[in-house]
């Protein structure tokens, strides 16, 4: 029997249905039935959802986990540089040949039925989570949450929303009232939900969600704090104080994905050895990630270079005020974003701590914005901004100009990716 790679059978997915994003559980629910419903064989389920710091926070969380030798399972989505990222096995990622046999598995089942390549890999990452024993199971919402394929739990241990803001307004609505509706449609009935920071138009519609579930809310703000004091973290909750290190994760939007990854650790019982260990030995590629070496860290051997995957107006908020406490450095911007997202709403903030910018398109992605339309878009905010035909010209050129600068690589989790696979370290 021929056996193909994981990479072969991902690629027949992708012919399944005609739409990259459709928003329904229909065909989910159909596949986990011929599946013998793998969603309702999990270890305890932690499931998170909101725009910015879900992952972070998942990272986090894990790692509080992990440093009580639990065993802890973990989705996410999209990944950076092998799909194998997306599905962690009790704190390692899947092999390729488990993999493989996931995938053909639910590509059978399914069979010529129409479904997303998010549903059906989602599916999958379920199945393998049953079949490898572990004490938790850490959910990412892909999308929204109401209807994301990942919202299939009826009794979860935890739901988590982070903070919620514009972001895929054509799928999840034009307000951030209506996005917090489609974040609230994870909370099930009597199951604790760990709240962050939030919009009062947006913690409006989850508490009355929660209200209306029997809900019980760990809100920032009520319920838990965090802030940075003295070049700490202080956390604080109705059990007691917490004086931590700050995060490993750079920057002060950080503070607050910790705060929401200790309350949900100390919801659980964790004693404050795991959650030091949650904030100091957290791993997230790509979120104000340093590249110290590497093909791309090469071209400029004396700046400082950076690489996060933020790409919406929050996340331009959060990486321009942490720019902004960085000691002064000349500092470039090489950007690359998709033609999805609110590009100016994005660069607006960073134009007032960055330098220059220079766009790029990014390769091997039929969405992305071209680099003229990003330079054009970076010059109404306030940019001196420029074109480049790959992140790599981009970074000579500017080396060959401030060889000592501040370089951040930033706009998409897609150039992320294609950064650090080219970077190679």
């Amino acid at each position: 029997m021929t056996v193909f790679s994981s990479d072969h059978i991902l690629n027949r997915m992708m012919a399944l249905h005609p739409k990259i994003i459709d928003l329904t559980l229909d065909r989910v629910w159909r596949l986990l039935e011929a599946l013998d419903h793998p969603e309702q064989k999990l270890p305890p389920v932690i499931h998170i959802a909101g725009t910015n710091g879900k992952g972070s926070t998942q990272a986090m969380i894990r790692a509080g986990l992990e440093a009580m030798d639990l065993r802890v399972h973990a989705y996410t989505s999209p990944h950076l540089t092998r799909f194998h990222e997306r599905i962690r096995l009790a704190g390692t990622l899947i092999a390729e040949p488990d993999l493989a046999h996931v995938l053909d598995e639910c590509y059978a089942a399914n069979g010529s039925d129409p479904i997303t390549y998010f549903e059906i890999t989602t599916c999958a990452a379920l199945l393998a989570f049953v079949r490898t024993p572990a004490d938790y199971t850490l959910l990412e919402v892909g999308l929204g949450g109401r209807l994301d394929a990942t919202n299939v739990v009826a009794k979860p241990a935890l739901t988590i929303i982070t903070p919620v803001s514009m972001d895929h307004e054509s799928y999840l609505g034009d307000t951030v009232s209506k996005i917090a509706f489609e974040k609230a449609g994870i909370l099930k009935r009597g199951v604790p939900c760990v709240v962050g920071p939030q919009t009062d138009d947006g913690m409006a519609v989850i508490e009355a969600q929660a209200a209306r579930l029997g809900v019980p809310l760990l809100a920032h703000g009520q319920h838990w704090h965090a802030c940075e004091e003295r070049g700490r973290l202080i956390y604080q909750d109705e059990t007691g104080l917490l004086d931590l290190p700050l995060p490993n994760l750079p920057g002060a939007h950080q503070y607050m994905n910790a705060g929401a990854a200790l309350a949900a650790l100390r919801h659980l019982g964790a004693p404050e050895e795991a959650c030091e260990a949650a904030v100091t030995h957290a791993d997230w590629p790509a979120r104000m990630q340093r590249l110290r070496t590497g093909a791309l860290a090469d071209l400029a051997p004396q700046a400082e270079l950076w690489l996060d995957g933020g790409h919406n107006p929050a996340a331009g908020d959060a990486l321009a005020a942490h720019l902004a406490q960085l000691p002064a450095r000349p500092t470039y911007l090489i950007c690359g974003m998709l033609n999805t997202k609110d590009v100016r709403g994005y660069l607006s903030p960073l134009a007032h701590v960055a330098d220059s910018l220079t766009a790029v398109s990014i390769p091997g992605e039929a969405a992305t914005l071209p680099a003229e339309e990003t330079a054009r878009i970076a010059q109404e905010a306030g940019f001196a901004a420029e074109t480049a035909k790959s992140v790599r010209d981009a970074l000579s050129t500017i080396n060959a100009r401030a060889p000592r600068a501040r370089v951040l690589i930033c706009g998409s989790l897609y150039l992320a990716g294609h950064v650090l696979r080219e970077n190679g370290a």
